[in-house]
């Protein structure tokens, strides 16, 4: 890959992703494989202002070893120094960027049950640095390049050398680095999903109902005071960032005990280095009653009892299926792309921020309102070519919104 369109891509996820203001440190979380690229950012967040930049690696080789041959107790604790790494760089205004790059199936071969305890134990100790970066404490955005082991998933029939550098073709594009000026495609790109979210916003849906013949049937039932949020967030200090790049997303939350009938996942999902696929989940009065899956049942289920708020949703996101990264017709075996690909769901937490004033209310305050809380926000594609939405406003009037897997106005 050309020295120039990675410096290209790295000045964007610095000015554009997380917006580093001067005298801000940047937090880089990011696989050991992707050193590289972390150099290039980390010395373009400097040129462009920053006082600090502090890196995290991770391992997954490593971890998967931990997994196949530690002790049990090994994951019944946390590391302290980590929880302080990230609770205190986010208390004193750090830009976070996670570089999001799993192997699909590295840890195919590990026992589930010791995944689900270790990460139950990491997100319960990270639980205050999640809310804070769920209700933009923080600047914060999640992006990837490729790794030999996820282009190799997405591209099985190349040379390891031809699938990362196609997985880098594909990741360029979908951010826009394709473009001349990508800072400026953003910013249409920006203004075209706030379009969108004054429509959702303006009309006011009260349920949406979800059909397509894979045998999606739901209705979701939308809090009196969400929000559609999309593209561009802002921290409480009013720094714009953008969450997630790519991102073709609107969103906002159910409510938590209004969600019943049957979804049908539309893409594999990738959940702590193992897939599940070909999945359904069941709903009554909210909460997952029954769920389906021809491979990765027990990590379903896993995720499914983490805690009680994993029996039920916090996000519902809108892509059409004629977007620029489903116009790719690849399966990404990557949340981040594979969501921005999909109308997609979300088990567990909800994000404040798309309940009115919800970012200065309590625990017990959004829950009065119907967000869901849980140690997990895992996201899931339900989006196809044949989807249809209708949405029932609040005063019982019936809008579609998506037809044929697309927007309808």
């Amino acid at each position: 890959m050309k020295t120039e369109l990675l410096k290209k891509y790295a000045r964007l996820l610095v000015k554009t992703g997380v917006n580093i203001q001067k005298n801000q440190t940047l937090v880089i979380l990011a696989p050991i494989e992707t050193a590289y690229f972390v150099r290039i950012v980390s010395e373009i967040a400097y040129k462009e202002g920053a006082k600090d930049v502090q890196i995290f690696w991770k391992d997954e080789e490593s971890t998967k070893i931990k997994y196949l041959h530690a002790p049990e107790e090994a994951f019944e604790e946390f590391p302290s120094w980590q929880k302080e790494f990230y609770l205190s760089y986010s208390k004193k205004g750090a830009a976070f960027l996670h570089i999001y790059a799993e192997n699909p199936e590295i840890f195919k071969d590990v026992n589930p049950e010791r995944i689900a305890k270790y990460s139950k134990v990491r997100n319960t100790e990270l639980k205050e640095y999640t809310e804070r970066t769920m209700n933009n404490e923080h600047a914060w955005c999640v992006s990837s390049i490729p790794t030999v082991g996820w282009a190799k998933k997405v591209y099985p029939n190349l040379s390891e050398e031809e699938a990362v550098e196609k997985l880098w073709d594909a990741i360029l594009k979908t951010v826009r680095v394709d473009k001349e000026d990508p800072v400026s495609e953003w910013e249409e790109h920006k203004n075209r999903l706030k379009n969108i979210m004054e429509f959702l916003n303006n009309n006011r849906f009260k349920y949406l109902h979800y059909k397509n013949e894979l045998g999606t049937d739901l209705i979701i039932e939308l809090p009196e005071k969400h929000i559609w949020a999309g593209g561009a967030e802002f921290t409480k200090d009013g720094v714009a960032f953008i969450a997630n790049m790519p991102t073709e997303e609107v969103f906002t939350l159910p409510k938590k005990d209004g969600v019943n009938g049957k979804v049908v996942s539309s893409r594999p999902l990738n959940y702590n280095g193992n897939l599940i696929e070909n999945f359904s989940l069941t709903f009554k009065d909210g909460r997952i009653i029954d769920f389906t899956a021809e491979k990765g049942y027990e990590n379903l289920k896993q995720l499914i009892e983490t805690d009680e708020g994993s029996h039920y949703l916090g996000e519902v996101a809108l892509v059409p299926y004629d977007s620029p990264i489903s116009n790719l017709k690849t399966i990404f075996y990557n949340t981040l792309f594979d969501e921005n690909a999909s109308c997609h769901l979300a088990i567990g937490k909800a994000y404040s921020p798309c309940i009115k004033g919800g970012e200065k209310m309590t625990k017990e305050e959004l829950e009065k309102e119907g967000a869901n809380d849980s140690l997990v926000h895992e996201d899931f594609m339900v989006g196809t070519r044949d989807l249809e939405i209708i949405g029932t406003t609040f005063d019982g009037k019936e809008i579609p919104i998506f037809k044929k897997g697309n927007f309808a106005f």
